[in-house]
């Protein structure tokens, strides 16, 4: 006759679910360097605002620029592994981790301030604010307009402004074959503040023009993803830390 621990046993071993081998177990601590092992994706076009590795590292910041030298070549950028970075002296790990997502980031056209400008030189793009007209009838037949035909920068009450980029040097801007004023966009990380002056982040107003014109420029970290600081000993001992202060500030007043 069989034991009642034996019984139970058994009753466990049949009501226990049954463990599957289809999908492998990866550990919480391990799923960290998973991308060591994944293959890089397709390699994105540059931009006009991002044509080379060295601006693309000016702009994410942390003193990636100085790495510059070290990565030959855009396709180089986009498919070197971590460990191959890491054999390249960029150092610590943390700074070859922010690289790698930032170059995801961008792979997916996730860009900052100025990355969807189209006409850039040297580095500086130029914006202005549109004032786009009542559209003609010819728009509603979906023709397009020709290469002759700009929207006029020029401030006049009742029309709809818009924030577009032009050509450096232009003060218009002229539609592309086959575009329509509606589907002009303000690019990205820009507003307009009292209906005509261009503001956001790095932003440059254009003197003489009363707010309506300004540049974007490429700066160092214009794209940095900025690191938190403690304050007073971070949050688990800021209480401390001035309570600390405060009986230090109290022993030097009684003397």
């Amino acid at each position: 006759m069989a034991s009642r621990g034996t019984i139970t046993s058994i009753i466990s071993s049949l009501t226990r679910p049954s463990v599957t081998t289809s999908a492998p177990y990866i550990c919480a601590p391990c799923a960290r360097s998973l991308h060591r092992n994944v293959k890089p994706s397709h390699v994105p076009e540059p931009t006009p605002f991002v044509p080379d590795v060295p601006t693309f590292l000016t702009l994410i910041g942390r003193s990636l620029s100085q790495h510059a030298s070290k990565i030959s070549s855009w396709k180089d950028l986009f498919t070197l592994s971590s460990p191959q970075l890491k054999e390249l002296g960029i150092e610590p790990p943390r700074t070859r981790r922010y690289l790698l997502r930032w170059r995801e980031k961008f792979r997916k056209g996730d860009f900052g301030v100025g990355g969807d400008l189209k006409h850039v030189r040297d580095g500086v793009g130029e914006l202005r604010v549109v004032e786009v007209p009542t559209l003609p009838s010819k728009w509603d037949s979906g023709k397009g307009a020709s290469d002759s035909e700009a929207v006029s920068t020029s401030l006049s009450p009742g029309l709809t402004k818009l924030i577009v980029n032009v050509p450096n040097g232009s003060a218009e801007y002229r539609l592309e074959e086959g575009q329509r004023t509606e589907d002009l966009k303000k690019p990205k990380g820009l507003k307009l503040k009292e209906g005509h002056v261009i503001v956001g982040s790095y932003v440059q107003p254009v003197k003489g023009t009363n707010g309506s014109a300004a540049i974007l420029k490429v700066t160092e970290g214009m794209w940095e993803d900025r690191r938190g600081h403690k304050v007073f000993g971070g949050e688990r001992r800021r209480a401390e830390t001035l309570h600390k202060m405060r009986v230090a500030e109290r022993r030097k007043n009684e003397r």
